[in-house]
């Protein structure tokens, strides 16, 4: 199924603003069929871990303090050309860049707390889908 299925995960911004409906609303109006979705929250740890690929950048201490400091809702979804199709939805990192009526546009706060991740490769997609959902270890 390579190119069918993306990862997601509405940050701790998004969710602590109410917008977890909104959002998740979009995504299935834009044709994507949710596979598994789940409400949780990351400790420290597994932020780190998540988000190793990044320990050596100036970042990584603020991102794994963010990401862990409210509940966020991982998603595995299904479409066709899943992962780019999913990267126009959600628009530019940093929401001033981001096209209208993208994810970003409208529930963005800032370039950090950007409301909303999405996978930028089908390998990648699988990697992250599997470290949040282990059913999908075929993913």
């Amino acid at each position: 199924m390579s190119g069918n299925r993306t990862f997601t995960m509405i940050k701790p911004d998004a969710t602590g603003a109410g917008n977890t409906g909104a959002i998740t609303k979009m995504i299935e109006e834009a044709g994507f069929r949710i596979v598994a979705m789940k409400k949780t929250k990351l400790s420290p740890e597994m932020a780190g871990k998540f988000y190793e690929i990044h320990k050596e950048r100036s970042f990584y201490g603020e991102l794994c303090a963010y990401m862990s400091s409210g509940s966020i809702v991982p998603m595995i979804l299904e479409k066709e050309n899943a992962v780019e199709d999913f990267r126009k939805l959600i628009g530019a990192t940093d929401p001033k860049k981001a096209a209208l009526g993208t994810v970003r546009a409208l529930f963005a706060k800032s370039i950090d707390a950007n409301a909303i991740h999405g996978s930028d490769s089908d390998e990648n997609a699988a990697i992250e889908g599997n470290f949040f959902f282990s059913q999908f270890e075929r993913f």
